[in-house]
């Protein structure tokens, strides 16, 4: 019996490290350009940071000017931006296909690691 106990220990501690090993795959936003909060000028381009290397085939962003001066009561304007990879595997790049204009902005982003499972988030900034 004892061994059999033994046994069954072992398979859930294997079990849990395991499981938490592939948790702390995620990717986590470490920084972003600009940053969560910023206000300044308008960036050409826009970076998230991650953990973790992004597999850009899953991974992507959207850009919308949630706020605009004098309209305080609009919806949420998806802006044409170009969003890819950099040299840094863990880089993600979003580029604004025109210059953004003084306002509140909004990236809503999706990273997705090796392990698969997708993670999201968003980073405001604004321009002045």
């Amino acid at each position: 019996m004892s061994f059999i106990r033994t046994a069954v220990v072992t398979v859930a501690l294997s079990t849990g490290l395991l499981i938490s090993g592939l948790a702390q795959a995620h990717p986590k936003l470490l920084s972003s350009t600009p940053a969560e909060g910023a206000e300044g000028a308008a960036p050409a381009k826009i970076e998230l940071h991650f953990s973790e290397n992004l597999m850009s085939k899953f991974s992507g962003a959207k850009l919308l000017m949630t706020g605009m001066p004098g309209m305080s009561a609009h919806s949420p304007m998806p802006m044409k931006a170009k969003v890819s990879g950099s040299d840094d595997p863990k880089t993600m790049i979003i580029t604004p296909n025109a210059p953004l204009t003084t306002g509140t902005y909004q990236v809503q982003w999706r990273a997705v690691s090796s392990d698969t499972h997708p993670i999201t988030g968003n980073v405001t900034f604004k321009v002045k």
